[in-house]
């Protein structure tokens, strides 16, 4: 069982090296055949250090996956920002849609940090069966739950329940690809960019003010 220890937070350079080390040696060697010796070497600390910021090697592995799964929801918020700011026009909102799909499509869902961290959770859930961990939670769901609340106050969506609408969506572009190509990234597979835009329309047809 991981650790109930009172645990210390240490140097940030220390605590970064040793999650790094941990997250390729989980993944290069395997979780079991890792031992902390041989983490303590490649993060250039002491196994004590380890002991004393992480309390164990299950730990650890959860703080890797927590890790990961911060940069991605990081990503998630970067490409809100950076497509569905402010907003957009009544005829611009598909556009801005469609763009925000595909780059976390093809940006995230098709990222190597994507697949390690869904290596990383097969790897945590095993030592946990049962549990359901997601490292990333509900946060990006909420995160575009939150745009779309905004699109309805001005008038552009009718959104009763904005969570919802969040969940549809995803459900409708990118998991549709997910689900029916095994992979979402558009700039290997042409077919992922049409099933995202008609996903969007679909979604729209749903959600714009009658």
């Amino acid at each position: 069982m991981p650790t109930t220890k009172t645990l210390r937070e240490g140097s940030t350079r220390k605590r970064a090296a040793i999650l790094t080390a941990a997250r390729e040696l989980f993944l290069t060697d395997g979780f079991d055949r890792v031992s902390v010796d041989a983490i303590a070497a490649r993060a250039e600390v002491s196994k004590r250090t380890i002991y004393d910021y992480f309390g164990d090697k299950q730990t650890l592995l959860r703080a890797v996956v927590d890790a990961v799964g911060q940069s991605l929801v990081d990503t998630v918020g970067h490409t809100l920002d950076d497509t569905l700011t402010g907003v957009p026009e009544a005829g611009e909102l598909e556009d801005a849609l469609v763009a925000f799909a595909l780059r976390i499509a093809t940006d995230l869902l098709g990222s190597a940090e994507y697949a390690t961290l869904q290596r990383l959770v097969k790897v945590e859930s095993g030592q946990q069966p049962g549990r359901g961990y997601s490292a990333m939670a509900d946060t990006p769901e909420e995160a575009l739950a939150e745009r779309f609340a905004a699109f309805a106050g001005a008038g552009l969506l009718h959104v009763p329940d904005a969570r919802l609408a969040a969940d549809q969506f995803i459900a409708l572009t990118f998991g549709v690809a997910l689900d029916r190509l095994g992979s979402a990234n558009a700039t290997e597979d042409a077919r992922v960019q049409p099933l995202i835009i008609e996903g969007v329309r679909t979604f729209l047809r749903a959600y714009r003010p009658a």
